[in-house]
């Protein structure tokens, strides 16, 4: 499997990330890595780690899975961490000299699961401070709005704006002193709403504070399976507050350090020049 690049992250790649804040890149994964992670994937689902958590709503039809730390859990999961194009990919989106993993996570969507990805940023979820917060999305299966591709609100990441997190997990609550996401869904004409269908091996980058959202899966059929990385560049230090989404373990990391340890390690540099 091919741990560099097929090809450069263009110009005008980076460009829609900067202004969109969410961009869609076709064809980087090649079909082995992409085989590697369903059958991680699926293992994962039948033997979940400990940071696993119910996510779906009261009354809702079908099966929505996640789980958190997964490369902890699955070695197979820290291979492609380490050896995949992701983290360059991110880093040249970002235009950082180095990126680290904040953690990777599983979330799969069965066919007939109801329940939909609440409105949110990624952002304020996490002990982390900073603009260059990006989120990959790689798709393993087809995607389609039919079956529960994210919707992204473009340009949503300008201002600085940081919305209330809320758990996905409905037994679970967080708690920060901020503005809650407005109700996208009761006014979507005001919104510029983008979404991507996506073969697999495709993936969307976004960055920290773009809103985004996703419907449940209503095909009868098609899964709908992601693994998903979450890179911090070169300006993101560490931030805990209370009442967050819980990490794996204490970083041991001073407020406002660099988040450079074992728990979010440095994936990748960006070459000198040459």
């Amino acid at each position: 499997m091919d741990s560099g690049l097929s090809r450069a992250i263009s110009p005008a790649e980076i460009d829609t990330y900067r202004q969109d804040g969410i961009v869609c890149l076709r064809g980087l994964f090649e079909p082995d890595w992409v085989d590697y992670l369903r059958e991680l994937v699926d293992a994962d689902i039948q033997a979940p780690s400990s940071m696993v958590k119910n996510i779906n709503q009261q009354g809702s039809t079908g099966f929505f899975f996640g789980d958190t730390f997964v490369r902890q859990h699955l070695p197979g999961f820290d291979r492609f961490v380490r050896q995949s194009p992701a983290a360059e990919i991110a880093g040249s989106l970002m235009q950082s000299a180095k990126v680290n993993l904040i953690f990777d996570q599983i979330l799969v969507k069965e066919p007939g699961a109801s329940t939909p990805t609440l409105w949110h940023q990624d952002a304020p979820y996490w002990p982390v401070a900073g603009g260059m917060i990006a989120t990959l999305w790689l798709a393993l299966d087809p995607v389609t709005l039919d079956n529960g591709a994210v919707e992204y609100i473009r340009g949503s990441h300008h201002g600085g704006t940081r919305y209330r997190a809320v758990s996905f997990d409905p037994d679970e609550h967080y708690q920060e002193d901020l503005p809650a996401v407005p109700d996208i869904a009761a006014e979507r004409e005001k919104y510029d709403i983008v979404s991507f269908e996506m073969a697999p091996g495709d993936c969307t980058v976004h960055h920290g504070l773009t809103v985004h959202g996703a419907p449940g899966n209503r095909s009868s059929e098609i899964r709908r399976r992601a693994y998903v990385t979450r890179w911090a560049g070169d300006d993101v230090t560490y931030n805990p507050r209370p009442n967050l989404q819980r990490m794996l373990s204490d970083p041991g990391i001073a407020l406002g350090g660099p988040l450079d340890c074992e728990l979010f390690p440095v994936v990748w540099r960006r070459p000198p020049p040459a």
